[in-house]
């Protein structure tokens, strides 16, 4: 006999902790996650699309299509696209910020499919501890300029006393980067083997951000 088919979706994805927990948490809730989705934005530089490279690699890790949008083509020709794959579920790892929410709600709609949000309206800190526990590792790979500093790069998340000890020095900010305070890749957990670490290629600068060009390697 043959299995029965689950619900398939796509994720957005840009290698950081809160989409691949938001992923993790819709495939253990039984629907199936085939693709994921890298944005090319149009509204200044992102320090997850000129790694590129390094989010190939986990995808690979985690054995899922990478699938990439330039957004200079708008939020239109995105739904159409999403609307094509097949699926039935968008989804996003927001959690503060209602204006992504509100977009991405949008956007399934116009796609014909649903939205999907596992880590809204969360406690922060809680969250974070949660991901920890759950087998996640992260590292800072971009650091606002006027909230964090350069320092702050490469600082590694393995376990609970890493979270408190970052919210002792910096607390006024949030302990996930909710509001664009840091930009994280995730090194380890539960969606790949093994463990990946950071290749630092170069250090970077635009006008918001101090960001690391870097590649994975297997650790």
């Amino acid at each position: 006999m043959g299995g029965i088919d689950r619900p398939k979706g796509i994720a957005f994805f840009s290698g950081g902790k809160d989409g691949l927990y938001a992923l993790y948490l819709t495939e253990r809730s039984g629907i199936e996650v085939p693709y994921l989705l890298t944005l090319k934005t149009s509204i200044g530089l992102s320090p997850h699309w000129e790694n590129l490279e390094a989010l190939k690699t986990l995808a690979r890790a985690m054995k899922k299509e990478l699938l990439t949008f330039d957004m200079v083509r708008g939020s239109g020709a995105l739904a159409e696209f999403l609307g094509s794959l097949g699926v039935e579920y968008l989804i996003a790892g927001d959690i503060l910020l209602e204006d992504h929410l509100r977009w991405v709600g949008s956007l399934a709609e116009k796609a014909g499919v649903k939205a999907l949000e596992p880590l809204w309206g969360n406690n922060t800190h809680e969250l974070a501890r949660e991901m920890l526990d759950s087998g996640f590792e992260w590292v800072i790979i971009a650091a606002d300029k006027k909230r964090l500093p350069r320092k702050s790069l490469g600082y590694m998340f393995r376990s609970t006393k890493d979270l408190d000890m970052f919210s002792r020095v910096y607390p006024k900010v949030d302990p996930v980067g909710e509001f664009g305070e840091f930009h994280t890749v995730v090194l380890k957990g539960p969606l790949f083997k093994g463990a990946f670490r950071l290749e630092v290629e170069s250090l970077e600068e635009s006008d918001r951000y101090h960001w690391l060009k870097f590649g994975l390697v297997r650790a």
